[in-house]
């Protein structure tokens, strides 16, 4: 049997010039903008054109373009090897939602190779509506497009699956052993925000990185470990849910601890990682009298995330994780 893997992620901009078009992109995403297409569009354009310039100034803290292209790209090869190592003949693709490669050229491309089956992976271990579902929802758009009628299963989540705990827990160790003597530390176990009003519609995400937290800070058994969950990333007047990471950052200099930041919903280094954490958080963590500052890296490639992925994409999923009040849980095994 064949089988099709697709890497879902958000994508990122390969140049300052893509800067613009890809906010365009995510502003006028409507399980972004969640109005009629008569306004999120003109709002989104708005919105995408009046951050740009300081979106451009981020992104060239890091070279000017975003790595998550070639982050995922590493993980879809170390995903292949496992699955050939399996002894299955799989291939792996990729569909980033805001910037290039997209949906499109994927679906194309797995037609083309003529998969009997085709597993829709996201490397959101956590549903939302914002991410999961959007992409999901994209990527049967661009399928119908091309025709394309193969079997397919998509995975929903995996916020505690072994695999991916045990590849967190071995990034927060390997950083918790740089941590300085005399210091008290507070791990900050870091996820990107929603705005409150998308959680009250039913959005499981905030639940699923709550079971994310419990099975990670289970798992690296420190007595007495003071942790904390929040979120990072706000964007716009809305309220989002919180403790918010940058506040965390500040009660932990007033309460005169070291930090050490995790990302939790992140599977591979980006602008939020690259230059939100490390640069802009490092330096209010020095300005607020945070005593030492760490940051764990994301999962990336570590073998344990990797053999879980391969797990997702030969499994099959057999019961929804969410309890029912979640109302926009994502949960479903096949899609005709």
């Amino acid at each position: 049997m064949k089988l099709a893997v697709v890497l879902f992620n958000l994508g990122g901009p390969d140049c300052p010039e893509a800067v613009e078009p890809f906010l365009r992109n995510l502003f006028t995403d409507p399980a972004i903008i969640s109005l009629p297409g008569i306004v999120r569009k003109p709002l989104g354009r708005l919105i995408a054109r009046r951050r740009a310039p300081i979106a451009r100034e981020i992104y060239a803290k890091i070279g000017g373009r975003s790595p998550i292209v070639e982050e995922t790209r590493a993980q879809a090869r170390a995903l292949e090897n496992v699955l050939s190592a399996r002894g299955l003949d799989a291939k792996t693709f990729i569909a980033m939602r805001c910037w290039h490669p997209f949906s499109d050229g994927a679906a194309l491309a797995v037609k083309e190779w003529t998969p009997d089956k085709i597993v829709l992976l996201p490397l959101y271990p956590q549903f939302s509506t914002t991410t999961t579902a959007s992409s999901l929802q994209d990527w049967y758009r661009a399928a119908k497009k091309v025709g394309l009628a193969a079997l397919t299963a998509q995975v929903c989540c995996y916020p505690d699956a072994a695999g991916f705990i045990d590849a967190l827990v071995d990034s927060v160790r390997d950083t918790w052993a740089r941590t300085k003597p005399g210091i008290r530390y507070r791990l900050l176990l870091s996820a990107h925000g929603l705005p409150e009003r998308v959680v009250a519609k039913g959005d499981p995400y905030r639940w699923q990185v709550g079971r994310t937290a419990a099975a990670l800070v289970e798992k690296l058994g420190i007595d007495g470990l003071d942790h904390t969950i929040c979120y990072q990333s706000r964007v716009g007047p809305l309220k989002w849910i919180g403790p918010a990471t940058d506040a965390e950052i500040r009660r932990a200099g007033s309460e005169g601890l070291g930090v050490v930041v995790a990302p939790i919903a992140f599977v591979s280094e980006h602008s939020e990682t690259l230059v939100e954490l490390d640069i802009e958080y490092a330096k209010l963590a020095h300005e607020t009298g945070v005593p030492d500052y760490l940051r764990a890296p994301t999962v990336g490639v570590r073998q344990p995330f990797i053999e879980t992925l391969a797990d997702l994409a030969t499994g099959t999923a057999s019961a929804r994780l969410c309890p029912a009040q979640f109302a926009r849980c994502g949960f479903r095994e096949t899609h005709p």
